[in-house]
């Protein structure tokens, strides 16, 4: 029997990132938080490059090592937008094809970034539901790394990489690696933005997962979106102290981190 999910965990080459032991330390409890599924019958895949320092990995992971070279324009710095988000997602994307090619005995794929946390009953809702097309997560969390507060978030979809559960088929993947087309890589599998309407258009659409399924977190320094912190997107700015009413709305949506949620979302013990 197929694994019922495979996750896909992509990770930036080193030379990339602006704190290793940062991402390191992400990494390492977005591990925690796949690992405590409650249904056993998924498998993660994390992809990087040779000579990247990696955390230990529990069972049920494994390493997928690639030898892209960095992405030049990792770092906007002026450059042309779209042309950072086309390298953006050409990075990511070809990372996550490497996986999934690695990993193709799977009912389901998640793409999940490095630094973010998915609920424990994913795997298992999926089981229950495995003849669906996959899922949205449109009700999900932002988290303010390291902080006591939750932000509920119900457009968790357009904003989150960390948000498509799809079934493998409809990936359509290549044979192989060199089969992909560009488009393809940038398209379905580097950015989370299109992929929802192409499957409805083809007749395959997402439906949306009573869950709250992932927690993104924001606010730390090696963020690739360069998210501000929590209080500052959602509160503190000029926009929301002039619109009381949304001010209000956006505290009404404030939680706080418990011990339940570090369980469903964290690991934790």
């Amino acid at each position: 029997m197929s694994t019922v999910v495979t996750f896909i965990i992509p990770v930036r080459h080193q030379a990339n990132s602006q704190n290793w032991n940062s991402l390191k330390a992400n990494l390492t409890q977005t591990i925690a938080s796949i690992a405590a599924q409650t249904n056993p019958n998924w498998r993660a895949i994390i992809v990087a490059n040779e000579g990247a320092d990696l955390p230990s990995i529990p069972d049920g992971f494994e390493i997928a090592r690639v030898s892209f070279p960095p992405n030049v324009m990792h770092e906007q710095q002026g450059e042309d937008k779209e042309a950072f988000y086309d390298a953006v997602r050409m990075d990511k994307g070809r990372r996550v094809l490497e996986g999934m090619l690695r990993g193709r005995d799977t009912a389901f794929y998640m793409i999940v970034d490095d630094d973010d946390f998915v609920s424990n009953d994913l795997v298992d809702f999926v089981a229950q539901n495995a003849t669906a097309n996959g899922w949205k997560i449109n009700e999900g969390y932002i988290w303010g790394d390291g902080g006591n507060l939750l932000f509920i978030h119900n457009d968790f979809a357009n904003f989150c990489g960390t948000s498509l559960i799809i079934r493998a088929d409809l990936y359509k993947l290549p044979d192989k690696f060199e089969d992909a087309s560009a488009d393809y890589i940038k398209t379905m599998l580097g950015s989370h933005i299109k992929i929802g309407k192409i499957l409805a258009d083809q007749g395959t659409p997402l439906a949306s997962m009573p869950l709250r399924g992932a927690v993104y977190r924001i606010g730390h320094a090696g963020a690739h979106s360069k998210s501000p912190t929590l209080i500052k997107l959602y509160f503190l700015n000029k926009y929301l102290l002039l619109r009381p009413h949304k001010l209000l709305r956006n505290i009404l949506n404030l939680r706080f981190v418990t011990s339940s949620f570090k369980r469903k979302y964290f690991g934790a013990s």
